[in-house]
């Protein structure tokens, strides 16, 4: 797909809008003001059994929910001697945690798996999640459409993560229900050891828009808005949400692994929660319209410091994602034969500049690779300096590579050009410099 867009904008730096470190002493509840318990074994007028086959059920007795008096909430299923099981469901009375049009929306929290494994884990279902706003006045009858955002699940004592998103229809739909658009199983050594770091982000800042998990601020899955038609993507995320943290026993996901409980799952092992916290990035708004004449880029750029690709006056072909560079900033990724930027208003004086300096990153498989072009004035002007790229270890393995540039002074419009004799991609383009 060729995509066509403006240059990106800055975004606001995060403004959090909602956290709990969860201080209360120990032995108490969660705050009201803040959180509800959903109660029973299913929401009123909704499914059964929460509608996965779970078979505790929820209740608010600090034996299932409540502080441990040292920073952490604790989420723990017990087993009465009938056999019945307890457990806890709990949700922020928010729900409008909404992503930002053309800014971001990050959901985290810093978690503790059950610990528990084998045979007496057989059973049990953490999870941390999100429901769309939409759900709660009707009991979740319009699940799956309303979108469900599963951050970290974790199932029969695995020690692993699952990421998924549902939305769509139930059953089948372009997000395959009751399964959903999932990351699979990922290993997760140490997550019922010790706290780690559990996060989502909707990204309505790039083009197309990204749904991103991140695990101790690495990168582990991401769906890009063309998984989908637009109008599933726009009735899954664009609108407010509310967070859920639970341990669920039994049910159809435990179920796909093994099942359980039997007479063998061990009662008592809880999910410990450090934190949540909900944090926006807001896009600034839109500038005043200029005077007619105005140029679109007033004041030259020095073209001896560095240029960000994302700051283009235009891309053809490109979007931008977050970069794990020095500078923390974006990268422009996904770079391939036919796309472009366009950087207006580039001063080499004084001059004159002999070197090209460009900050690259590829990930590209073997037998993948073409050339980065720098031409001046016009895009279809012969190269005023080429780069051959190929993998350089990863998408974000970054690699400063330098080229001969034949003497240029004076302003210029820099284009660079992408050419390669294969359809993949095969650069991501962090910023580019030039040397006298």
């Amino acid at each position: 797909m060729i995509l066509v867009r403006d240059a990106p904008v800055r975004l606001s730096s995060w403004a959090t809008v909602f956290r709990d470190d969860f201080e209360g002493p120990a032995g108490t509840g969660l705050a009201p003001e803040d959180w509800l318990y959903a109660l029973g074994t299913g929401y009123s007028g909704g499914a059964p059994q929460w509608g996965t086959g779970e078979v505790e059920t929820m209740t608010d007795s600090v034996a299932n929910v409540a502080h441990d008096g040292t920073g952490n909430l604790t989420i723990t299923p017990l087993r009465d001697p009938q056999g019945n099981w307890t457990s806890g469901r709990i949700e922020t009375r928010r729900t409008d945690f909404v992503p930002p049009p053309g800014g971001l929306l990050r959901v985290e929290a810093s978690l503790r798996q059950p610990d528990v494994t084998g045979e007496q884990a057989a059973g049990y279902w953490s999870a941390f999640w999100l429901l769309g706003d939409a759900a709660r006045p009707v009991g979740a009858t319009n699940w799956p459409s309303i979108g469900e955002i599963d951050i970290a699940e974790d199932i029969n004592g695995r020690g692993s993560q699952f990421a998924t998103l549902h939305c769509g229809a139930f059953p089948g739909g372009p997000c395959n229900e009751p399964v959903g658009i999932g990351s699979g199983e990922l290993p997760c050594p140490g997550c019922q050891n010790a706290l780690h770091q559990y996060a989502v982000e909707i990204d309505r800042s790039v083009s197309p828009e990204q749904l991103r998990w991140y695990r101790d601020d690495q990168l582990v899955f991401t769906i890009d808005q063309t998984r989908v038609d637009t109008d599933t993507w726009t009735r899954a995320l664009h609108h407010g949400f509310f967070i859920i943290f639970d341990v669920a026993i039994g049910g159809s996901f435990p179920a796909a692994f093994g099942g359980g409980p039997t007479p063998q799952t061990r009662p008592g092992a809880p999910l410990v929660i450090d934190h949540v916290a909900v944090s926006r990035r807001e896009a600034p708004p839109p500038p005043s319209t200029p005077p007619p004449g105005t140029p679109t880029n007033p004041g030259p750029r020095d073209a001896y410091a560095r240029i960000e690709g994302e700051s283009a006056d235009e891309q053809h072909g490109t979007r931008t994602e977050a970069c794990a560079d020095l500078d923390d900033g974006l990268d422009v990724t996904a770079l391939n034969n036919g796309d472009w930027l366009r950087f207006d208003n580039v001063d080499f004086d004084p001059g004159p500049a002999t070197q090209l300096y460009a900050r690259l990153a590829s990930g590209a498989p073997p037998g993948v690779s073409g050339l980065l072009q720098i031409r001046l004035d016009d895009r279809n002007a012969a190269p005023a300096a080429s780069l051959a790229i190929a993998d350089t270890g990863g998408w974000q393995s970054w690699r400063t590579v330098p080229a001969n540039l034949s003497g240029v002074t004076g302003r210029h419009t820099v284009y660079v050009t992408l050419t390669s004799g294969q359809p993949a991609d095969y650069v991501n383009l962090n910023w580019i410099s030039f040397g006298r």
